[in-house]
């Protein structure tokens, strides 16, 4: 085991699958003491499970982060737990897609309340657990090229992760004062479980818009998540990684 996170307390939304959960194992190789938040109890359980059996130390919190009071009671019970939070992946999200003359208000209010209301809340509750301990911290928040760039058909999700550059660097100017440090991780065209659903044309063309030809891992993201909450990143704050083969050059 690598101690370059020695016992720093990471909470990671989304952490039962894709990005998160390689997150997870990552993190808990280096030393972190690691807690899951998602909404899917069994395949949350399961990755602590994995985690505790390679002899590392993990938990489960069950929560939909698009409401504040299970977003508050989660970080109660992990302040309980452990004392503090020392690094926050904000990673959850979610995708309905549909063009905007065919995108329903229920659409638009699921991904936005997710991806953007979600980690809002979550960020405001562990920045002020954060400035309460006044160790300092880490926030990082899940971005996507596509909130750069824009996509088609995805006018939610696209509004939810260029909101969530605009947090970024808002929370970096606010909380730079109190030692927390705030970026974000924006990903290509990622080989998760949120694409199992679409045409092999489709992933072909995205492999096609990457320099590398290729789309990313998991563990990818995890690495860029890995060094942004080390002390190897510790004058980076206010900045959005791109990790997406190329495809923003």
């Amino acid at each position: 085991m690598n101690d370059l996170l020695k016992d720093k307390v990471v909470v990671i939304t989304g952490g039962a699958n894709g990005l998160g959960k390689a997150t997870a194992f990552l993190f808990s190789e280096h030393g972190a003491k690691v807690v899951i938040v998602d909404v899917n109890q069994d395949a949350g359980k399961k990755v602590v499970t994995e985690i505790v059996k390679e002899g590392g130390v993990a938990s489960f919190e069950k929560a939909d982060i698009s409401k504040s009071a299970e977003v508050n009671k989660m970080m109660e019970n992990v302040v309980a737990k452990h004392g503090g939070i020392d690094i926050l992946i904000n990673n959850a999200g979610i995708l309905a897609d549909a063009r905007l003359v065919k995108m329903s208000e229920e659409q638009w209010d699921r991904v936005i309340n997710i991806n953007l209301k979600g980690i809002f809340l979550c960020g405001q509750a562990a920045a002020k657990i954060m400035i309460e301990k006044e160790n300092g911290g880490v926030i990082i928040n899940t971005s996507s090229v596509v909130g750069i760039y824009g996509n088609f058909g995805q006018s939610n999700y696209v509004a939810s992760k260029a909101g969530v550059i605009g947090m970024t660097k808002t929370w970096a100017r606010e909380l730079g004062k109190y030692n927390i440090r705030v970026n974000a991780v924006a990903p290509g065209f990622m080989k998760t479980e949120i694409i199992k659903d679409m045409p092999e044309k489709v992933i072909e063309m995205m492999k096609g818009k990457t320099l590398l030809k290729r789309l990313g891992r998991p563990e990818d993201i995890a690495n860029a998540f890995l060094f942004l909450a080390s002390k190897n990143a510790d004058y980076i704050t206010g900045t959005v990684l791109s990790v997406d083969g190329g495809v923003i050059v």
